[in-house]
């Protein structure tokens, strides 16, 4: 059995719908005949282009040359990332003023869902070259935009982001890397590790977004700056010059992804240009940190709906047993398969719901058509929104994919039927981008601050309000007051206890909110009943009800 691929365009359709109406995005423009059109064509692409690398870059990985630095992708790579570029599918959901679609990021991330459930390891290039664009559509001078934007939104070239260094993980402010000037540029000098695509074959430039520290700036993280820094230099004309002061040293060998090439970095004098203002680099590369911790979400997402597929698929086809009639079955009508099909699809079906919420409201928040009350209402949600759908969908992710491989038994332990690698290249999302401990800690110490907790308090009262004429409206009301007040709880608490009580409220924040969402779009379309039912049931009312409150069950922790 072949683990294939089958876009949901439909179900993205739906989520992308009950999203917008959930964040109030009717001010963002979107076209949903536009956006059935841009799906279909490019879950095309993913299916039958894409999908079919994804194992072939599990066995043969991106392979590294120590004598020249090089680095070679798996077989069909090119091929494949030139049919994306050539497509103009890498475009879409940026300005047309730098040569993109225009489409609203609901339609981008939903695109993002098909190319990574079609082949993650794939995908990442893209994933961080998207969000070099918009790092430099926000932060860089129009002169640098004009250099590079173009090249990135076409696809021609792609993007990185270079923070991690051996001694500074999760703590950026460690980095030592060092940038002198040196007439209009400048210098960078020192090394990066786990750099994904620092180094590939599938375009002739790869743009690095480099933080480093300027001479005499301060400890810490108000002492970093952003620098540009590309493989090889640009001339004025545009044209291609000589190769930068940028070298890859090796490829990390990992647990999945395989064909992604997670390289370590070394710079050495290598020519740069300040992004921003100095000293401001990590508030910059932020801009690009916030939209890679949606995508990484929407990781968990899609290769959740892969393993999902691949475990329906194959509960229809495997005979095994028999059924109620006494008759051989598929092993889809033994009640505990059903039962694991039945949390998959609910769970991926939430997923993308919350996925979708946070999208509609990152479009809010840039419609130029809205008023600045409506965008800074969008920004605010999003910003709530962001570290849920990271944090809970990379969670989510693990069980999903679990369940698919239980559901084939032996044959999901081994290799031939693929669903494996899911488990596998899942595994990373809840780890990169920033921890899903750390967005626990940015989300309560943060984000449900602001505004002394009114975002998610208002957004509470609007989800009661938008599902009250279902049949689940009770359970959605006791789960948004069980969460309004772990809130108050934790911000009128100090200490160590609302940190250590952070991962659990995430959770029940996630749950709520994307529980809502999926009993909204169960009342306007009956077919996503049973997947309401089965989350209400199993998910949402458990968690509405659990006791003691958060900050009970989590003090007093050893350690």
């Amino acid at each position: 059995m072949t683990d294939t691929y089958t876009p949901p365009v439909e179900a993205l359709l739906a989520a992308i719908r009950t999203g917008r109406h959930a964040v109030g995005a009717d001010a963002a423009a979107y076209d949903e005949d536009a956006a059935r059109a841009v799906l279909a064509g490019f879950g095309e692409l993913c299916a039958e282009v894409v999908a079919p690398l994804n194992a072939v870059g599990d066995r043969h990985p991106a392979s590294y040359d120590p004598a020249t630095g090089a680095v070679t992708t798996s077989p069909g790579w090119q091929q494949a990332w030139a049919a994306y570029a050539e497509g103009g599918w890498s475009g879409v959901p940026f300005p047309e003023r730098h040569g993109g679609g225009g489409m609203p990021w609901s339609v981008g991330m939903a695109m993002q869902e098909l190319l990574t459930a079609s082949n993650m390891a794939f995908s990442l290039c893209g994933m961080l070259t998207q969000g070099a664009i918009e790092l430099l559509d926000v932060h860089a001078s129009p002169a640098l935009q004009a250099v590079y934007l173009p090249k990135l939104v076409s696809g021609a070239w792609t993007g990185t982001m270079n923070l991690t260094e051996a001694q500074a993980g999760s703590d950026v402010g460690a980095i030592t890397t060092r940038a002198r000037p040196d007439g209009d540029a400048y210098l960078v000098t020192g090394d990066k590790i786990y750099i994904t695509y620092g180094e590939h074959d599938l375009t002739e430039n790869i743009v690095h977004l480099v933080l480093a520290r300027l001479p005499g700036a301060p400890e810490g993280t108000r002492g970093i700056s952003l620098f540009v820094v590309p493989k090889r230099l640009v001339n004025g004309d545009g044209s291609l010059g000589a190769r930068n002061g940028v070298r890859c040293t090796g490829l990390e060998h990992k647990m999945g992804i395989h064909g992604s090439p997670t390289c370590s970095m070394h710079y050495e004098d290598a020519v740069g240009h300040l992004v921003g203002e100095p000293g401001g680099g990590l508030a910059a590369m932020f801009t690009m940190m916030n939209v890679a911790r949606l995508s990484v979400g929407i990781e968990g997402l899609g290769i959740a709906e892969r393993a999902r597929q691949a475990a329906t698929s194959y509960a229809h086809e495997r005979v095994q047993g028999r059924g109620p009639d006494r008759r051989p079955a598929v092993i889809a009508q033994h009640p505990d398969v059903r039962r694991m099909l039945a949390t998959a699809d609910a769970t991926v079906g939430a997923m993308r719901l919350l996925t979708s919420a946070t999208a509609a409201a990152l479009d809010l928040s840039l419609a130029a058509t809205a008023t600045d009350a409506d965008r800074a209402h969008g920004r605010e949600l999003a910003d709530l929104l962001t570290p849920l759908a990271k944090g809970w969908c990379t969670d989510q992710v693990a069980v999903v994919t679990r369940l698919a491989t239980q559901v084939h038994g032996g044959a999901g332990y081994v290799t031939d039927t693929g669903v494996e690698q899911h488990e596998r290249d899942a595994r990373i999302t809840s780890i990169y981008e920033g921890t899903n401990g750390i967005q626990a800690i940015d989300l309560v110490s943060r984000k449900l601050p602001v505004r002394d907790g009114a975002v998610l308090l208002e957004l509470l009262d609007a989800r009661v309000k938008a599902t009250a004429p279902s049949p689940h409206a009770a359970a959605v009301a006791q789960a948004c007051d069980r969460l309004a007040a772990e809130a108050r709880a934790l911000l009128a608490a100090r200490g160590d206890g609302v940190l250590a009580a952070a991962a659990g409220f995430l959770e029940l924040a996630a749950v709520t909110i994307a529980g809502s969402l999926l009993v909204e779009l169960a009342g306007e379309d009956d077919a996503w009943q049973p997947e309401a039912r089965w989350f209400v049931d199993t998910v949402l009312t458990p968690a509405a009800t659990a006791r003691p409150d958060l900050l009970t069950r989590y003090a007093g922790l050893p350690g």
